[in-house]
């Protein structure tokens, strides 16, 4: 396997090939996904490396104190060769990632292999392709938070610890120095408490960052607005607590931390800064000077961290282990954001390059993170696949319906009623026969309302129907495939509303039924690819040569408290529900199905970023937000190709720019998304048994795609959709 190293008598940075570790009793063998570096410990240890041997004796007086002492034991001679020895060989870097559990110890219990942990430890959470962790250094990441979100476990259970130490209560004020990773993450955590904070720091995008995440006021530490900004907000009192998360050999944080914090006042140093204590301005105001060791309770101790001895939660109530779990489960739920800490994602093999650039300043970042090839060897990362089902059917022969084709609807809510119904209702060689609902009343109101020849509740009956040409399924969510699957058996062409499936066991179930039937005679509801507008910008689009990409932003908007789309335990997520429609638009428009997926998500809400790449190379990235203006359009869509540019707006106004300009001459009285024209295509196919309107295999690798988008957010890294031979 590879591993990040480092001489320290040379400074030389390498990636090196080294034996893989041994799983031992008690620990999990863990594969990286992502590793975090620390910008600020690590470069520190970097940049002492590439110092002169008097520059690194001046830097670590500590050890140079414990190199004293072995000349006194063992004397010059024996001292100088442990010493050199020990400063000409590889060091490792690293403490803070999330992997996969590839093999589990003896005596392990709580995780199995394929789960995902975050892992801690400058022996154990390395950056490494492998490491061995023993049990109090890893937490399993909460279901739905990303890898490479994970990665910050570690920093995130340092930033944890040093808040505890403050003892911060609701409705404090709190001073952060130095607003690099460690000290962003504490100004989110201190927030989350339901402390006021102000942090200050150098660097103006740093200050910036911070305010975005929540401090009260931001700025240089010499600026009288910070001093201001403390009195407003402590009514002249001086803040509650000052957390020194800053480094370097300035004593200026330990004098501005006397001078904003109030009597009697909390100080706790989280950082490695110098601390020549101003003696009149702590004792006058009393202040407590308190040190934040690390993770948490258990760090040094090697009975908890290598024997896994756990301290009793009654005695100790956040260890090592329960910050690093707390942490993870705050990220998870939203509380704390670390998307917008990352600054660069650098491939593994890149390492060495990537710790350059930060130590000569080309990279300025807050956290860096390093991604992991999937398997050992690989070159670059290998993306995780999800199979596309192959449809294997030996296809019945079509049946072509007599006029009138006779319809029957599974379902009467406000979609069918509004959206299908309207356009069958009254059309020519069209007749309603039945409609299906689980309560009866809903039944006879869609009778009523659209002159179904039968109101009923009886599913079966209808299927078993011989008159009946084609069933539309128009349920909620979690039925769908179901009833597809029985309506298939039954011989019926299907139409049914998306999604087609909501997991990938129900996919495969429905492509059982058509293999098992032979009857393929099926359509989903994508209906934007049937827009008159839409169609007609394509056609002055006109064929393409080179790879195209597309944008489609989705500014989908809240739902309203108590909407069964909020029902995710049953019904899916909302894009899972609906993101098909996107994703077949963009395949139609490119004319191909996706080959990778790659999605993400920023914490706290269900907006989704989503790019998807095609056999040609061409991109489509599909911004799906729920944050949005509800005055802003819900769809705008560009296409981009070959000199030339397709713009849609919301259904009501399209153009084309290229040799030759198209704006649609007038805006349509209504958005037409298609339904008309895709219930004229269904119908069509139903009388004359010729093909359906969108091939089975373009439904299958749509649903697939859709489903992926889950898939990609647990990973945090694109999916392959691979085709099944």
């Amino acid at each position: 396997m590879k591993q990040v190293v480092q001489n320290y008598k040379s400074g030389e940075l390498a990636v090196l090939d080294v034996p893989v570790p041994g799983c031992k009793p008690g620990g999990v063998l863990v594969r990286s996904a992502y590793s975090l570096i620390s910008t600020g410990t690590e470069l520190m240890k970097v940049s002492e490396a590439g110092m002169s041997m008097l520059g690194k004796a001046r830097s670590r007086p500590d050890q140079v104190a414990k190199v004293m002492q072995s000349v006194a034991t063992n004397g010059v001679p024996a001292t100088y060769r442990k010493v050199m020895g020990k400063l000409d060989s590889y060091t490792p870097l690293g403490y803070s990632l999330c992997g996969v559990v590839e093999q589990v110890g003896t005596g392990i219990d709580d995780v199995k292999v394929g789960d995902f942990v975050a892992c801690a430890g400058n022996e154990h959470a390395l950056h490494a392709e492998l490491n061995w962790v023993p049990r109090n250094l890893y937490a399993p990441v909460p279901d739905g938070l990303a890898p490479r979100h994970a990665a910050f476990g570690t920093v995130g259970s340092i930033a944890m610890q040093g808040v505890r130490r403050g003892e911060p209560q609701l409705g404090d004020v709190a001073l952060v120095i130095g607003l690099g990773l460690i000290g962003q993450l504490v100004v989110q955590l201190l927030g989350a408490s339901g402390v006021r904070v102000v942090g200050v720091d150098p660097d103006p995008a740093r200050c910036e960052l911070a305010e975005h995440l929540g401090a009260a006021a931001c700025g240089d530490p010499a600026s009288a607005a910070m001093e201001a900004a403390v009195a407003e907000l402590t009514d002249g009192h001086g803040v509650d607590q000052v957390y020194l998360a800053a480094g370097g050999g300035s004593n200026q944080p330990v004098e501005l931390a006397a001078r904003l914090c109030r009597d009697r006042g909390r100080v706790v140093d989280i950082g490695k800064c110098r601390l020549d204590l101003p003696w009149n301005a702590y004792y006058e105001k009393e202040l407590d000077v308190r040190f934040s060791r690390s993770y948490g309770p258990g760090r040094y101790d090697p009975e908890y961290e290598l024997q896994g001895r756990d301290y009793p939660i009654g005695y100790v109530r956040w260890t090592e282990r329960r910050n690093l779990a707390c942490f993870l489960d705050l990220v998870a739920r939203g509380r704390v954001d670390v998307e917008p800490l990352v600054s660069h994602v650098a491939a593994f093999d890149d390492a060495v390059e990537t710790y350059r650039r930060l130590e000569d300043g080309a990279l300025k970042a807050v956290a860096v993170l390093f991604r992991y090839p999937e398997h050992p060897g690989a070159g670059e990362v290998e993306a995780p696949a999800v199979a596309v089902p192959a449809v294997q059917v030996r296809r019945s022969p079509a049946r072509s319906a007599k006029t009138p084709v006779r319809l029957a609807f599974v379902g009467a809510g406000n979609y069918a009623t509004s959206m299908l119904l309207p356009h069958l209702a009254g059309r020519d060689g069209v007749e309603l026969s039945a409609v299906v609902t689980t309560t009866a009343l809903s039944a006879a109101n869609a009778q009523r309302t659209f002159g179904f020849a039968e109101a009923t509740t009886d599913l079966d009956a209808v299927l078993g129907d011989e008159a009946i040409d084609a069933v539309f399924v128009v349920t909620r969510h979690s039925s769908h495939a179901e009833l597809t699957r029985q309506a298939l058996l039954a011989g019926k062409t299907v139409f049914v509303e998306k999604p087609l499936a909501l997991t990938e066991d129900e996919l495969a179930g429905v492509l059982a039924a058509v293999a098992e039937s032979g009857n393929d005679r099926l359509q989903v509801g994508f209906n934007r690819r049937f827009a008159p507008l839409l169609t007609e910008a394509k056609r002055r689009f006109g064929t393409r040569t080179g790879p195209a990409s597309l944008r489609y932003l989705v500014n989908a908007g809240r739902l309203q408290h108590g909407s069964w789309y909020l029902q995710q335990g049953t019904e899916g997520s909302r894009f899972e529900g609906e993101g098909g429609h996107f994703i077949d638009t963009a395949s139609w428009l490119l004319g191909a199905d996706p080959v990778s997926v790659y999605a993400v998500a920023p914490s706290g809400n269900e907006d989704l970023q989503v790019v998807l790449r095609y056999p040609d190379g061409s991109l489509a990235t599909l911004s799906y937000v729920t944050t949005g203006a509800p005055g802003f359009p819900k769809e705008t869509l560009d296409l981009v190709a070959d000199g030339k540019v397709l713009r849609l707006d919301d259904f009501v106004r399209a153009s084309v720019h290229g040799p030759e300009k198209w704006v649609s001459s007038r805006l349509p009285k209504a958005r037409d998304k298609g339904q008309n024209a895709e219930l004229a295509a269904f119908v069509k196919a139903v009388r004359t048994g010729g093909p359906m309107p969108v091939p089975l295999e373009s439904l299958v690798a749509t649903t697939t795609a859709t489903l992926a988008v889950r898939a990609g957010l647990v990973g945090g890294a694109p999916v392959t959709l691979a085709r099944a031979r």
